[in-house]
């Protein structure tokens, strides 16, 4: 299987990156650390997170206070959002899987 980030998804890690960046040196590059970790670890078991309703799929950063929800459409996983866990819940639903 392939694994992409949908654009909004690309652009939501490049942003809290630069936050976490932001408020200290490091910071950012460790949370792209974090989230490059938990989408190899997607890539390696793309079927053990539970399908929740609406066909889609999640997994916790296990440091920082975000997820990673993600669609399996054919031959790709699709991650459709880099997601805060309390802030403004479920706005990425809206986002197609493209299939």
């Amino acid at each position: 299987m392939t694994l992409e980030f949908m654009e909004e998804a690309e652009q939501e890690l490049v942003e809290v990156a630069c936050w976490y960046e932001s408020k200290q040196s490091g910071l950012g590059r460790r949370f792209k650390m974090e989230v490059s970790a938990v989408v190899g670890w997607i890539a390696r078991n793309p079927l053990i997170q539970r399908e929740w309703d609406g066909g889609y799929r999640r997994i916790n950063c296990p440091v920082f206070p975000y997820y990673l929800p993600y669609f399996i459409r054919h031959d790709k996983i699709i991650v459709a959002a880099v997601a805060h866990e309390h802030r403004r819940p479920d706005y990425w639903k809206e986002r197609r899987s493209g299939g």
